[in-house]
């Protein structure tokens, strides 16, 4: 049991950091495909959106997948497409192939997600899936941490078209050793299940097709308040961490390229941290909606400083990048909290519903963000690169904060389950 476990776990887990890394890579090579591509700054979000594009249309039919398919099937699958893609977006000569690159590299990895969520709510006890979700999570991000200072050191040393063409290889590996040893559930393997290993009652199977599982799911009021804190938060947390953060800190008060990049690292360290102490505060304390509530509340009240672009000393800038982190973690239980409001039949459906909220926040984000900065761009460009003023920033940004609001709105509505799965019947 616990080396089957343990082995499935540690591939889908290595398949959800492939997904950061390429989710978060675009903002330490900003410059560099700008350079190759001679993009402007909608042009560049639209390369790093396509991304996100790709993985929100996907959620809910890999959320389908996962229940019906399986993880071990839908995981390799996805590591190879990501791979391909990877090799394609390095090896681009025109900003249409690179996207193309980066669309395929969206459609393989977002089967990670849901899939480890998925996997958590059948080989970890339920009591446990705050904590599991949460170290998740923060091994989850040390790939997005990989993708900021690393990457860029990598660069250096290489060119960021060769990292992709290694990374690419290595999703087909991983796809290879996906499809020989993940096990989708412990029943795959003649196993019981974790609920008959506490002597109680299996959960039930879904009765009937997919699409009335994935119908009651959306039919269900319960799941959608969490769906503004996955639009809002997580989509300005990646827009930002994944493109412009570190041409924002570049920009506006002159930091080296690498100096930028550590802010962004700890910034989506900090995240990752929060995260898995979030899901431990919230099982421990046996709620979901304080946490996140709360630490919503710190996210939106860190971009003050951003949008307003103060001045602080390298101490205080650091602090705020990493309280910053640590605040937008609370929203990552609300995929604890829309699945305990459904079946657990249905959980990667209902994880799904949800989690598509982060990828459209941030697929809207990233360009129209580069777009509206480039209405007031002054035309400066600094080795084939655009510079943008702080006013331009402050636009751009300030929509970031718009949706962050929005979030912090949402996640008022989002239901109390005490930690556990509750009878929705008057809600639906």
């Amino acid at each position: 049991m616990r080396r089957l476990r343990w082995t499935s776990y540690t591939l889908v887990v290595t398949g959800y950091m492939l997904a950061f890394f390429h989710r978060m890579a675009p903002a330490a090579i900003a410059t560099d495909l700008q350079q190759s591509f001679l993009a402007s700054g909608a042009a560049l979000g639209a390369l790093a959106a396509a991304y996100f594009y790709t993985y929100t249309v996907m959620q809910i039919p890999v959320g389908v997948m996962a229940d019906t398919l399986g993880i071990r099937k839908i995981v390799a699958i996805g590591a190879a497409l990501a791979g391909v893609g990877s090799l394609l977006f390095g090896m681009a000569d025109t900003l249409a192939v690179a996207t193309v690159g980066r669309i395929l590299i969206g459609l393989g990895v977002s089967s990670m997600f849901i899939s480890l969520m998925k996997l958590n709510s059948v080989w970890f006890h339920d009591r446990h899936f705050g904590t599991v979700g949460g170290m998740s999570i923060l091994l989850g991000n040390l790939g997005s941490v990989l993708a900021a200072t690393p990457l860029v050191w990598a660069v250096s040393q290489t060119s960021w078209r060769n990292v992709f063409v290694a990374v690419g290889i290595f999703s087909i590996v991983l796809a290879v050793l996906a499809w020989l040893l993940v096990r989708s559930h412990p029943g795959e393997a003649g196993l019981p299940s974790m609920r008959e290993l506490d002597g109680n009652p299996a959960h039930p199977p879904h009765q009937g097709h997919w699409f009335d599982g994935l119908r009651e799911v959306m039919k269900n009021r319960a799941s959608w308040p969490g769906f503004l804190p996955n639009l809002g938060i997580g989509g300005s947390l990646f827009a930002f961490a994944g493109l412009w953060g570190v041409p924002y800190l570049r920009d506006v008060y002159g930091m080296e390229r690498n100096v930028a990049a550590n802010h962004t690292m700890l910034l989506l360290f900090s995240f990752a941290v929060g995260a898995m102490l979030c899901g431990t505060l919230s099982d421990r304390i046996g709620k979901r909606v304080p946490v996140i509530v709360g630490g919503i509340v710190v996210y939106v009240l860190c971009w003050l400083p951003i949008v307003f672009a103060w001045h602080l000393s390298a101490a205080l800038s650091y602090s705020l990048f990493a309280l910053m982190g640590v605040g937008a973690s609370g929203f990552t239980l609300t995929w604890a909290s829309v699945k305990e409001v459904n079946p657990p039949s249905l959980s990667g459906m209902a994880t799904s519903v949800v989690n598509t909220g982060s990828f459209l926040g941030a697929a809207v984000l990233q360009p129209l963000v580069g777009w509206s900065m480039d209405q007031g761009w002054d035309g400066k460009l600094l080795a084939g690169a655009r510079v943008y003023s702080e006013q331009n920033y402050q636009t751009g940004l300030g929509i970031m904060l718009g949706f962050a609001v929005a979030g912090l709105f949402g996640a008022m509505f989002i239901r109390e389950t005490n930690c556990r799965y509750i009878n929705l019947s008057s809600s639906k």
